[in-house]
């Protein structure tokens, strides 16, 4: 299932889309779509990293911590 949103860009991000689908060959919806999974995955990654961090007195490692959200 697929829901749609509208929302409102700068005319520099606009344009920047605009040039991205052109060279990419790819929509707008496509880019848009990559680009919030890659912002919730690291937005995710982030506070996965706090917590960690926070619970341990052990250092973790980036990819400690891309092993627990993977």
């Amino acid at each position: 299932m697929s829901q749609i949103i509208t929302i409102d860009l700068p005319d520099d991000t606009k344009a920047a889309l605009d040039d991205a689908v052109r060279e990419e060959g790819v929509s707008q919806e496509e880019i848009v779509e990559k680009a919030l999974k890659d912002y919730l995955f690291i937005r995710r990654f982030r506070n996965l990293r706090e917590r960690m961090m926070a619970q341990s007195s052990e250092p973790y490692t980036d990819q400690d911590v891309f092993d627990k959200v993977s």
